[in-house]
């Protein structure tokens, strides 16, 4: 149903409806337009975790990152793993304003990106890669809710 706020329209001539206003400048340039589009804020908020995790997916779609460095080698790999989770988790946390559901899917995520990861052509998926993931997950989550709560005390 229409809203009827009973305000004068500049551009139509009297009072009309909100859903038959005609968008003033000022509110495009502020994200509103005619036709509710999608909130920028939303977008702001999730359009980083998108972008990550089609890094993280791209990392995962390389056939070896082997460097031929033996024990260093892994140790590398692992801690790539724990970092790019701690960046998804931070990121996760911040789109959903939850640690919880941010943990969840960022875990849900480790579970598909391993999967994905069995189908490259030298590359495992493995469960303790999927435990190293889960462990970064945590420790982004808890990192941006320390920066958070450092912010507001500021």
């Amino acid at each position: 149903m229409a809203s009827w706020r009973g305000s004068i329209s500049p551009y139509s001539g009297g009072t009309v409806p909100d859903l038959h206003r005609v968008p003033s400048p000022r509110s495009l340039c502020e994200g509103r337009a005619y036709h509710r589009g999608m909130n920028v804020s939303v977008t702001r908020r999730w359009l980083p975790v998108l972008v990550w995790a089609g890094v993280i997916f791209a990392f995962s779609s390389v056939p070896s990152l082997g460097t031929e460095l033996g024990a260093w080698d892994v140790v590398g790999r692992k801690l790539a793993h724990l970092c790019e989770y701690a960046i998804l988790g931070a990121l996760l946390v911040r789109a959903l304003r939850a640690p919880l559901p941010a943990f969840g899917l960022g875990v849900l995520y480790a579970v598909s990106d391993e999967v994905h990861q069995a189908f490259v052509p030298g590359r495992l998926g493995s469960p303790v890669d999927v435990a190293i993931d889960a462990t970064g997950v945590a420790l982004g989550i808890l990192a941006w809710q320390a920066l958070s709560a450092r912010r507001e005390l500021a």
